[in-house]
């Protein structure tokens, strides 16, 4: 037989049973039904700064805290039925006066007749736990406080996208409660075709390690419980905890920002070429002598080649001749000062960089959408995969795509159908096309030989400065900008901007 094998003598067990009580880390006692102290281990010293033998023989009570709530008779009577008492917290007095937390495993001690003799008990100091526990309490709440007053936002998603946390402030933003959201997929508090697409982006970033939002932020779409959009400013972190991630994404509703940024960039956009039109008003005076001289020139010379002509003359053709040529060249001059006038009129400079155009589409939508959901606008955007760079003044083609998307939610204010699509392409001749394609009731064909014109309008409150300005703007981008009509009712405009080569 091993010595594994061989079984342990009574001797033998007793001096094992000693060697695991005297080298526990918890304080173990022994006590009569008296509540007798009748062992006492190291830990227990060492727990309550009272040796063996200051406590042998002594009544456990000496622990008791001063505030006189000693649950040690109600023990020993639980202990004498028979019962085992598990993990009781509670208080007790060291040997200094030091109040500490314990947490308390009592069981009844029987012997050969299984009669209940008395009472064994496992003490663990837990005070640090709760100082710890508490300091850890305190500081989730502050935390709570913070993220339940700031302006933002927040969820916070694992690398699957599943939410694992959304805060109070999300909530308001969106409509849904934490207990809706939480285990679903952050998709859902978004509009097509985002909601299609976000799982891949998270994929791409774990494959990749490319960063598009995380850590950068960008004005995105977002949707509410009752399916209208609103535009958001995201940030997005990352942080890496027990061998997994998890993203936090910090949101600020947009909403009443973008309609006054909206407003404001209108009446800065209208009045800026409303100011270029008041210098034109200055310059009338000095305009009209620089047309009005050519012109009565012209004039001149036209009707002394009419009297050459009455006139019986040898040289009345050549003469004749003379005078007509003058007068083309007068009116040459009177027609180059009205185009450089024109010129004046629809020119700006620009500040023009390599862009990404669907980011910027995606962000004046994102703008100019603000309430086409409760106007039940349906809205699509299809843009091509892969769109190269092109050279623009972002703010410039921003309002021109704003304007257009505007312009097209008012035409349908009225229809029964209100399909609105947003799409950009590359085309053949190394262009991007934009399009913006409404169901309204069309355009007149009256108004439409005049749409691009300044002070053309169908609207009650405009003043027809907007396509113009629009117009002007994609032109000198190198672009063009037209109307045709959609074939499913409504109207399609395109524009075009120049590929980065």
């Amino acid at each position: 037989m091993s010595a594994i094998e061989r079984p342990i003598g009574e001797e033998q067990a007793t001096r094992l049973l000693a060697a695991i009580v005297e080298s526990s880390e918890d304080a173990i006692v022994s006590k009569t039904l008296d509540g007798i102290v009748t062992s006492w281990n190291k830990a227990a010293e060492r727990i309550f700064g009272y040796t063996a033998a200051e406590m042998v023989g002594r009544p456990i009570s000496l622990l008791a805290p001063p505030s006189g709530t000693d649950e040690s008779a109600r023990i020993l009577d639980r202990i004498k039925e028979g019962e085992r008492v598990e993990h009781y917290e509670t208080e007790r007095r060291r040997k200094d006066g030091r109040i500490i937390q314990v947490a308390l495993t009592v069981s009844p001690i029987r012997d050969q007749a299984e009669r209940i003799v008395g009472a064994s008990k496992i003490a663990r100091d837990i005070s640090e736990t709760k100082l710890t526990t508490a300091a850890l309490s305190e500081k989730e709440a502050h935390l709570s406080s913070i993220l339940e007053t700031i302006p933002d936002g927040m969820v916070v998603i694992d690398e699957h996208g599943i939410i694992q946390s959304f805060s109070a402030t999300a909530e308001r933003m969106f409509g849904f409660t934490a207990q809706e959201v939480c285990g679903c997929n952050v998709n859902m508090l978004m509009p097509s075709p985002y909601r299609e697409g976000h799982d891949s982006y998270i994929a791409r970033y774990l494959a990749t390690g490319e960063r598009r939002i995380i850590g950068l932020g960008r004005v995105v779409t977002g949707q509410h419980k009752d399916g209208s959009t609103f535009p958001i400013e995201l940030a997005v972190g990352e942080v890496r905890t027990g061998g997994h991630r998890l993203f936090t994404g910090f949101m600020r509703d947009l909403t009443e920002r973008q309609r006054t940024l909206r407003r404001l960039q209108e009446l800065q956009f209208e009045l800026s070429h409303v100011s270029r039109l008041t210098e034109m008003g200055q310059m009338a005076s000095a305009l009209v002598h620089e047309i009005n001289q050519p012109l009565t020139a012209a004039t001149n010379y036209l009707g002394a080649a009419q009297l050459l002509l009455g006139a019986d003359s040898s040289n009345v053709i050549e003469r004749t001749i003379g005078a007509v040529d003058n007068a083309l060249g007068e009116v040459t001059r009177a027609a180059q000062t009205i185009r450089r006038l024109r010129e004046f009129v629809r020119k700006g400079e620009t500040h023009q960089r390599n862009e990404n155009i669907g980011k910027i589409i995606e962000e004046a939508a994102a703008l100019a959408l603000i309430g086409a959901k409760d106007r039940g606008v349906k809205v699509q955007l299809q843009l091509a995969p892969q769109l190269p760079d092109v050279r623009i003044d972002k703010v410039q083609i921003h309002q021109v795509v704003v304007n257009l998307i505007r312009n097209a939610i008012e035409a349908m204010e009225a229809s029964h159908r209100r399909d609105l699509t947003i799409s950009a392409k590359l085309i053949d001749q190394g262009v991007v096309v934009i399009s913006i394609i409404d169901t309204g009731p069309g355009i007149a064909p009256e108004v439409a030989v005049r749409l691009f014109q300044p002070f053309v309008t169908t609207k009650a409150q405009g003043i027809g400065v907007g396509l113009s300005i629009c117009r002007s703007i994609v032109e000198a981008h190198n672009g063009r900008l037209w109307a045709a009509p959609n074939p499913d009712g409504g109207t399609i405009f395109h524009f075009t901007v120049p590929a980065v080569r």
